[in-house]
């Protein structure tokens, strides 16, 4: 039997106060146009874009890894955009539009602006796209799609996370409970990229098997994303032995890479 995609944040809301384990939460899936307002260097290697306008209203997120996708033009510059369903899904267009997944940073529902980080390199769609990007553009945002929900009430946490997985992290040291106890374990040299200071979270920059490590209490919930290679032998230990959340963001030598 299908979840009701209709009214998700107060279920996403029990289970963070509540629940155990993973819960996955479905959301009304939308497209919206919104409109480029800041670009911000973030570190040398990320650009921040804050996107805002009317278009931004009504949208869904309730998990810090929440994710959208921005929808390009085709190459002759054709915008072949998803169209909302009488389910509250999208109807995608055949041959699938050019897409990439971005985690949200931050959603202001009152100012209705989006913030998304962008991990810049050689080549590519999207960072060749950011880097020309500018002050008023509009794009096309799909998604978020829904929640892999875990509770804030385990006693301590532990994260694996490169840097397409550096904003989910932050988001969920904003929005988790100001004692929250936390090992993370940030893999590259991505020491640069702002994140919030809690007393009872310990950073470690460090390779991704340096958590098995760590001195984990019983009860830690285990949250690991970045390149899908790499976290394999992560996924494999925590299996059995930690309620874990392990996905791979992207994968080397493969465009647009999905674990949906």
């Amino acid at each position: 039997m299908k979840q009701s995609r209709t009214d998700p944040g107060p279920k996403v809301a029990a289970h963070h106060r509540a629940g155990s384990g993973l819960t996955r939460v479905p959301y009304p899936i939308g497209v919206r146009r919104a409109s480029i307002t800041r670009i911000t260097s973030v570190t040398p290697a990320m650009t921040r874009l804050t996107f805002g306008g009317d278009g931004l209203q009504g949208l869904h997120t309730y998990q810090a890894d929440d994710h959208v996708r921005i929808v390009f033009p085709d190459p002759d510059g054709t915008q072949r955009d998803p169209v909302p369903n009488a389910h509250d899904m999208l109807d995608w267009p055949h041959p699938f539009p050019p897409t990439r997944k971005y985690t949200i940073r931050r959603y202001d529902p009152v100012a209705l602006e989006l913030d998304l980080d962008f991990v810049l390199h050689e080549g590519g769609l999207a960072s060749t796209w950011v880097r020309g990007a500018a002050v008023g553009e509009d794009v096309t945002i799909a998604g978020p799609p829904g929640a892999e929900a875990f509770p804030h009430t385990y006693g301590h946490y532990a994260f694996v996370v490169d840097a397409t997985a550096l904003p989910a992290l932050g988001r969920w040291l904003d929005e988790s409970p100001p004692d929250v106890s936390a090992h993370v374990v940030v893999t590259g040299d991505e020491r640069a990229y702002p994140l919030a200071a809690r007393e009872r979270v310990t950073v470690t920059y460090d390779e991704p098997d340096a958590v098995r490590g760590l001195p984990l209490p019983e009860g830690t919930f285990l949250f690991a994303a970045g390149e899908a290679t790499a976290l394999k032998p992560v996924r494999t230990w925590a299996r059995g032995r930690l309620d874990h959340l392990v996905t791979g963001y992207w994968k080397r030598g493969v465009a647009a890479h999905s674990e949906d």
